[in-house]
């Protein structure tokens, strides 16, 4: 018992060694690099670690519960939808796309003129309410006084959420569906091989889906913090820094799309994988 307790604490570690993957990494730096604040940047990171561990979770345990055996060409399939996306998202961001995106869906950015705000109550309880007509913005502010600090804290994560918008909720969370599709196997192997109980072998992926998002949401904010504070104060450097992460990003995606392709053979008789 203790042993497997230790193996599964272990898994919280290897969960946040894992998301500083290069890969992982230039992934979410061409997402962050847009970001306004610190604490805008950590909620990236959750959202991509979410999705990373809703996809290593479903396939693992599936891996764990039926034996599942994924063919060498399926792997290297899933491993090059990685290069691919990691080619877009630098692309997108080179173009300026990413940009536009962001600024025309995020609440408030394109249409902060016309957002405004005024008081009103709902059963004897004061709100404050901001509108926006272009597009619709509705949320309701309730008086911090009012609220435990369970509740504060999480309508301040609801705003903030809500002035991420929708298309950057979205985005990290498909970016890390995709990552965890490609890395399942692995883990699931690494699973197998150390613990034997498919119960425990499931709550280890669990542990190591937490250990994923806390890492990532520490990466992202240490990623983001020279975006934002450059942002406003050194424009030109800022733009730079976009400018360098879709370049790092296109130019790892073409490397592993020519790896898995060429090298390990995705699209010959006999291709050859080994998860990792």
């Amino acid at each position: 018992m203790v042993n497997l307790l230790a193996a599964i604490g272990l898994g919280f570690v290897l969960g946040m060694r894992h998301a500083t993957d290069p890969d992982h990494v230039i992934a979410v730096s061409t997402i962050v690099s847009r970001q306004r604040s610190i604490r805008q940047a950590g909620v990236i990171g959750v959202l991509w670690g979410v999705g990373h561990t809703i996809t290593i979770f479903c396939v693992g345990a599936a891996i764990i519960l039926f034996n599942i055996v994924i063919p060498p060409r399926i792997g290297l399939a899933m491993e090059l939808a990685v290069g691919l996306m990691l080619i877009l998202l630098g692309i997108l961001n080179l173009t300026g796309v990413t940009q536009r995106i962001t600024h025309r869906h995020t609440p408030g950015h394109a249409n902060s003129s016309v957002v405004h705000t005024h008081l009103h109550q709902h059963d004897g309880v004061a709100h404050e309410h901001i509108h926006g007509h272009s597009p619709e913005v509705h949320m309701h502010l309730d008086p911090e006084s009012n609220l435990e600090a369970g509740q504060r804290r999480r309508n301040r994560f609801q705003r903030m959420l809500q002035k991420l918008g929708l298309y950057q909720f979205l985005r990290p969370l498909a970016v890390g569906l995709v990552h965890g599709l490609a890395g399942s196997a692995a883990v699931a192997l690494l699973v197998l091989a150390e613990i034997r109980d498919p119960r425990w072998a499931i709550a280890y992926l669990l542990i190591f889906g937490v250990g994923t998002i806390a890492g990532m949401m520490l990466i992202t904010m240490m990623i983001g913090a020279p975006f934002a504070y450059t942002r406003k104060r050194f424009a030109p450097f800022n733009q730079g820094l976009g400018i360098a992460s879709g370049l790092l990003s296109l130019a790892f995606g073409l490397f592993i799309t020519f790896q898995i392709a060429i090298v390990d053979g995705l699209f010959a008789r006999h291709p050859h994988w080994t998860p990792h």
